[in-house]
This record gives structure tokens, C-alpha cells and sequence, in this order.
């Protein structure tokens, strides 16, 4: 493309010639050659315009978010740290950088940073693990800023994904998730991370198996299952496809059904609080003593965060009396969060988190109560006698800004959709679960982090 200097020089090499030595101005001539130049400039210049103008529309939507983005960098500056109240209760144990006196890098603290180069880590239409509740992709989601955020701590950076050194990792042993269907959206991601680096469909299956589902690597020998066990112990839930969310029941001490699955595991990452949440104020938890079958049977009516406690109770004595400290890791993955009320963003809550594109520009933002995580932790605390330290993944900080990352109506639909439903799309908007590439591939970046260096 000729610059408008370049442009001026031709029509002046034209216009002058050399005689005896002297630069001599010559008329400007009429003929065709004139002519032609001036329409080959118009028409680079028209060319021009038009290319600009279709780059910028089609650069508007990210360009915006980039905007947002450089101004929530400068706010950062100014605030890096979260006040007490809302953070995440902070990860427990010994480290090997405390260990060496050094400062640990804080993971779970830092901000979204747009980038279309290395992210998404994986194709949500070629990963053919993807389930259809999270494949946003595949159910014509347009908008893709979603998939090119990447987590960056503040003032030091978490360990790059690398699928082969995980494989190798996880040569010859089980990792499984067990919890609901937000562990089985993580498990789903981790899957879809790893599966691209095996190109030989040969070598890779997944299998169903009732409340199991497991994902295998052959030639590393290597599983990743998940479990479906939403309440952790045993419940009415625990079909993962008949169940009613809005009716809970769990039996107290009846957790050696699921147990059994995940004995055998060397790493376990439990997961479950989305099924102890209240839908409405009057929500409570039935809980279920003995058996019908010995006419023992009692069902005792408390509130949801009581329920937590018993079912933590259970796994914390099951674990305590059953895993090998030297064999088994055990995580426990942070809260996730829901955007299901837009008002705590400055929307309207009838839209949900439907129609939204960017994250939560807000330094700090946090709207999760950590109730539930501050429970668990006092619960995994009683097992550091023993020696068994159960690792909690901080998740829900990061995730708690991003009420763009959900399918909300770009998923698959387990159940036909009424004409009113249909006419308002956000009331029947996924606000809980998320697209895949997407939110929870950087829990899987945190959990492979742990798995590999500390």
C-alpha cells in the first residue's frame, strides 16, 4: 500500500525532467498514464477504507473487552488484596516453599488477562469427551471471548499446562472426581485437556457405567473417572438422572456404597455444595437414621449447613480409618459460584446471567458465601494428626467474575421447553454449570500444579 508521500513522488517524477544538468517543472500531462495513476490511487485509498472499516467491526467486541480489561489492570495497581471477609479460607499445610523459608505463590489471588494466543488450551467442538450440558460450542454459541481469559496471579505465575507430563504423572494409577454435576463439568475439562495430546482414537475411551464414568489413556494405563455422589454419603440423589434437587434426603451414616468406588484411587478430588444450598429460605434437609429393614428407621428435619456438617462428619471418620496417607492425595475443590442474580452485578435479575459476554470488571468482586468452605475446612483440619492432609483447591474467588462463562441456553436440553420458556430464554438460563473451553480448565491448571510441584 502506497503511503500518501509515496504517492506524491510519482506524480512528480512525471511532472519533471533532467536537461543539462537542470531540474526543469514540466505541465502536468492529460494523457491516459495520468489518468491511470490517479485512479490506481483512488482506488488503494477506497480499498483502504473498506478493509479498516470490516476489520474494526469485526474487532469492536474484543476490543471493548480489552478496553475494560487495561482499566481493571490499573485498578489492580491499587488494590491486589480482597478484604479478609471475602476471601476464600486460605489453603492449609506445609509447602515445599515454606519449607526453604520462601513465599509461596498465591494462586487463587490475581486477575483475568485477555489472550487469544494461547487459550482456549483445547477445541470445544474436537474434544469428543465434551458433554453435551457444557458444549457451548456445539450448541451455537456465537460469541467466543469467553474461552480467551487466563488466569494470572498477582506477582507470579502458576505452572503451564502440560498434558504428556500429566499422563505421565498419572501412569498406571486412578484419579477420580466425586461430587455433582459442577465436579463432573471439571472432570469433563480435565478430560478435554488431556485427550488432544493422544491423537490414536485407539488409545483413548470412555465408558459409562451407572454413576461412573471413566475416561482411559492406554498407553499410560492412566483412568480419570468421575463419581456421581452429590451429597457425599447416600441419598435420594444418587441417581444421577431421576432425582428431584428441591427434595433431599440423606441417610447419616451410609457412605461406605460410594466409598467403595473411590478406595482404590491415588488421587480423589471431592466436590459438593451446590446440593446444600437453600433454593428458598424455608428449604431444609431431611436426614435419615437406621434402615426400614430393621425398623429402626427415623428422619430427623435441619438445616442445610447442619446436613453439611453430618455429611462431612462421615467422610472425614471414613477417610480418617481408611486411606493410605503414602498412596492417596486428596483435594477438596472450592465453592463455585452461580450469577443466577444479576442486580449483584448491576443487571436485572431476570435476565440472570443470560446475554452477558465479559467478565466482572470490579476489583475484589466477590459474591459466594464461604460458609460452607469455612466448614470443610474445620472438618479437614481434625485429619492433620493422622497425617492425612486433604488439599483445598481455591477456585471460587477466580470464578466468582466470570458471569460470562455459563451455557446459559447454548447446551444440550434434557427436557422440552415450554412455549413460555422458549419466549424467555432466560428463564430457563444455565447460570450454575460452565462452557467448556472455558472457567474450569484454570481448576484443572491449579490441580495439575499441585500434582506436579507441590
Amino acid at each position: 500500500m502506497h503511503k500518501r508521500g509515496e504517492l506524491s513522488t510519482m506524480v512528480s517524477e512525471e511532472r519533471m525532467k533532467t536537461v543539462s544538468g537542470k531540474m526543469t517543472v514540466l505541465p502536468s500531462p492529460v494523457g491516459v498514464r495520468s489518468i491511470m495513476i490517479y485512479l490506481v490511487a483512488f482506488f488503494i485509498l477506497a480499498s483502504s477504507i473498506v478493509f479498516l472499516l470490516d476489520k474494526a467491526g469485526q474487532e469492536e467486541q474484543v476490543q471493548m473487552a480489552v478496553v475494560k480489561h487495561e482499566r481493571q489492570q490499573v485498578q489492580v495497581q491499587v488494590q491486589v488484596q480482597v478484604e479478609a471477609g471475602l476471601q476464600e479460607p486460605a489453603m492449609g499445610g506445609t509447602t515445599e516453599a515454606e519449607e526453604t523459608g520462601e513465599e509461596e505463590c498465591n494462586w487463587s489471588r490475581g486477575r483475568w488477562v485477555y489472550d487469544n494466543v494461547s487459550r482456549p488450551l483445547y477445541s470445544g467442538l474436537k474434544c469428543a469427551f465434551i458433554l453435551g450440558e457444557v458444549a457451548c460450542d456445539k450448541y451455537d454459541r456465537k460469541d467466543i471471548l469467553y474461552q480467551h481469559w487466563r488466569w494470572q496471579p498477582h506477582g507470579c505465575d502458576h505452572p503451564r499446562f502440560d498434558a504428556i507430563q500429566l499422563l505421565e504423572k498419572l501412569r498406571n494409577k486412578r484419579l477420580v472426581f466425586v461430587g455433582d454435576s459442577v465436579n463432573r463439568n471439571q472432570w469433563a475439562s480435565l478430560v478435554c485437556m488431556v485427550e488432544a495430546s493422544i491423537p490414536d482414537d485407539r488409545l483413548k475411551m470412555r465408558i459409562f457405567n451407572g454413576s461412573l464414568i471413566s475416561f482411559k489413556a492406554l498407553e499410560y494405563n492412566a483412568t480419570i473417572d468421575f463419581y456421581w455422589s452429590p451429597l457425599l454419603v447416600e441419598s435420594n440423589g444418587d441417581n444421577p438422572i431421576i432425582h428431584r434437587v428441591e427434595y433431599r434426603i440423606i441417610r447419616a451414616d451410609r457412605i461406605e456404597k460410594h466409598a467403595s468406588v473411590w478406595r482404590d484411587a491415588d488421587i480423589i478430588v471431592f466436590n459438593s455444595y451446590l446440593w446444600w444450598r437453600k433454593q428458598n429460605d424455608d428449604m431444609k434437609m431431611k436426614v435419615m437414621y437406621g434402615s426400614f429393614e430393621d425398623g429402626d428407621a427415623r428422619i430427623d428435619e435441619m438445616e442445610m449447613i447442619d446436613g453439611f456438617e453430618i455429611a462431612l462428619k462421615k467422610l472425614t471418620e471414613w477417610l480418617g480409618e481408611n486411606i493410605d496417607k503414602n498412596k492417596t492425595r486428596i483435594f477438596f475443590a472450592g465453592s463455585s459460584p452461580t450469577h443466577i442474580r444479576a442486580s449483584k452485578w448491576g443487571g436485572e435479575d431476570s435476565n440472570k446471567c443470560f446475554g452477558e459476554t465479559e467478565p466482572i470488571y470490579k476489583v475484589g468482586y466477590a459474591a459466594t458465601d464461604y460458609s460452607l468452605m469455612a466448614k470443610a475446612k474445620s472438618y479437614f483440619q481434625t485429619l492433620e494428626p493422622k497425617g492425612i492432609h486433604v488439599q483445598i483447591l481455591n477456585i471460587t474467588e477466580l470464578s466468582d467474575s466470570r458471569k460470562d462463562g455459563h451455557p446459559t441456553v447454548f447446551r444440550k436440553q434434557f427436557i422440552t421447553l415450554r412455549k413460555e420458556q422458549i419466549a424467555n430464554p432466560a428463564s430457563y438460563a444455565d447460570c450454575t454449570h460452565w462452557c467448556l473451553p472455558g472457567v474450569p480448565d484454570v481448576w484443572n491448571e491449579f490441580l495439575y500444579g499441585y500434582l506436579m510441584y507441590r
